[in-house]
């Protein structure tokens, strides 16, 4: 499942970079901007059914926080 959301991740912000893993601040990454946040809230509903607000979004750091937030909420 780990590898399927980074491929999903990475697909959405558009991304070719290798060194992204669950532990990737996403934030951090030179294709990250408010599209890219965006088109992830857009993944999140499409694959997952998850519908995330802004604020809690805010308050996710890294990739594996966002899997663990679509575990709690399935």
């Amino acid at each position: 499942m780990e590898q399927k959301f980074i491929t999903l991740f990475k697909e959405a912000i558009d991304s070719e970079n290798d060194q992204i893993s669950m532990d990737t601040r996403f934030r951090e990454l030179d294709e990250w901007d408010s599209l890219a946040a965006l088109s992830i809230i857009a993944m999140l509903d499409e694959e997952y059914d998850i519908i995330i607000d802004g604020n809690k979004f805010q308050k996710l750091e890294t990739l594996s926080e966002i899997l663990n937030y679509i575990s709690e909420n399935k």
